[in-house]
C-alpha cells in the first residue's frame, strides 16, 4: 500500500513537472548510483587501519627492506598497492613514479567528471523547466478567449516551480558527495606521494651503502 502510494505521488509530480522531471529523475538516479559505487571504493581504499598499515610500510622501504614491504603487499589490490608493486618491480626515478601515479588517476578520478556535470546540468534543465512552464502559463493567458479555469494557468506554474525544485535538489545532493570524494583524492594523491617519498629515499641509502661498500 505504502509503495503504491509513492508511486502515485511520484508519478503525480513526474507529470505536474512536464517533460522536463524525465531528464533530471534520469540524472538523479545515475548520480545515485555512482555516489554508491564511489562511496564502497573509497571505505575500501581508505578504510580505518589502512593508513597504519602503509606506514609501516614506508618504514621498511625506507630502510631499504624492499622484500618485507613487498610481502606485506603482494596480494594488495588497492590503488596503493598497486604503485607499491610497480615502484617496487620497476624503479623510483622521479619520471617513472610520476607515469605510475598518472596511470593510476583515472581509477581514483572515475565518474568525477560525470558527477560535475551533474552538478552543473541538474540546475539548468530546473531552470529550462521553469521557463518552459512559465510560456505554458503565458500562452493561457494571453490565448483570445477568456480563462475561466485557474488550473490551467497553475499548471504551467506548478512545471516551473516543480523542475527548479528538483534541479536545485539533485546538484545540493550530489554537490556534498562530490566535495567528500574530491577530499579523498587529495588525501590518496598525498600518500602516494608520502610512499613514493619513502621509496626513493630507502634506494638512496642503498645506493650509499653499496658505494661505501666498494671504497
Amino acid at each position: 500500500m505504502m509503495f503504491q502510494d509513492a508511486y502515485e505521488t511520484v508519478s503525480s509530480l513526474m507529470q505536474r513537472g512536464g517533460w522536463v522531471m524525465w531528464p533530471l529523475l534520469a540524472m538523479s538516479v545515475l548520480a545515485l548510483t555512482l555516489i554508491f559505487e564511489r562511496c564502497w571504493f573509497w571505505f575500501i581504499t581508505n578504510r580505518p587501519g589502512r593508513a597504519a598499515r602503509f606506514d609501516d610500510i614506508g618504514l621498511y622501504l625506507r630502510q631499504g627492506q624492499r622484500d618485507r614491504a613487498l610481502s606485506i603487499i603482494d596480494r594488495d589490490r588497492s590503488v596503493y598497492g598497486r604503485l607499491l608493486q610497480r615502484l617496487i618491480a620497476e624503479n623510483t626515478s622521479d619520471a617513472a613514479a610520476t607515469d605510475i601515479v598518472q596511470s593510476l588517476r583515472p581509477r581514483i578520478e572515475r565518474f568525477m567528471p560525470t558527477l560535475g556535470t551533474i552538478i552543473t546540468a541538474a540546475p539548468m534543465l530546473g531552470i529550462l523547466g521553469t521557463v518552459t512552464g512559465i510560456i505554458s502559463a503565458f500562452r493561457v493567458l494571453s490565448a483570445s478567449q477568456t480563462v475561466t479555469d485557474p488550473s490551467k494557468i497553475s499548471a504551467g506554474i506548478a512545471e516551473a516551480l516543480l523542475t527548479t525544485v528538483f534541479g536545485l535538489t539533485i546538484a545540493l545532493i550530489v554537490l556534498f558527495p562530490f566535495n567528500a570524494f574530491r577530499a579523498q583524492i587529495d588525501r590518496t594523491l598525498g600518500r602516494f606521494e608520502s610512499l613514493i617519498a619513502a621509496a626513493q629515499e630507502g634506494d638512496d641509502d642503498e645506493d650509499e651503502n653499496e658505494t661505501t661498500a666498494r671504497n
